[in-house]
């Protein structure tokens, strides 16, 4: 069984499907500030992620993604569903703002709240970054932990 999205209907894609959806309740202003950006390299989804003003993270069924991560330590504020791989890294209030991730006006209000509120981005965003720095560098913590593990797997 794969873990993949269904295909969408015929003759359709699901970037479309979610415009015909949306776009109806968003004034053409507003419209104008909505990017797609497909695939891109790794250093402009960074400038993006480093621009943006609040980071949405959600993602289901349940998986953390190096993304999250990578906000994280580009200091981004961000708004992420509450699940279980994600509080490992993330404290609701501390490095983010956690949400169920079925409830859409739960995510709205949060992102509404840190939209409005400058002085809590900073705070969450330079506290998320000091998680991952302390916790999750590749080359002062996860490698050296790494092949501490790899060195005692090897002498049994």
């Amino acid at each position: 069984m794969s873990a993949m999205a269904p295909a969408p209907p015929e003759g359709k894609t699901w970037k479309q499907i979610f415009i015909d959806e949306v776009r109806g309740s968003i004034s053409d202003a507003d419209w104008a500030r909505v990017h797609f950006m497909g695939r891109v390299p790794y250093t402009t989804f960074l400038s993006m992620i480093q621009v943006s003003r609040v980071h949405v993270y959600l993602t289901y069924p349940f998986v953390l993604s190096w993304s999250l991560l990578e906000s994280m330590s580009a200091g981004a504020a961000i708004v992420a569903g509450r699940t279980d791989p994600v509080v490992e890294v993330m404290e609701d209030g501390k490095t983010g703002l956690l949400v169920n991730f079925f409830d859409p006006d739960e995510i709205v209000d949060r992102v509404n709240d840190l939209m409005g509120d400058p002085a809590l981005r900073q705070a969450l965003g330079q506290a998320a970054r000091r998680e991952v720095v302390e916790n999750y560098d590749l080359r002062n913590i996860c490698l050296p932990r790494l092949l501490a593990w790899v060195d005692s797997v090897a002498q049994g």
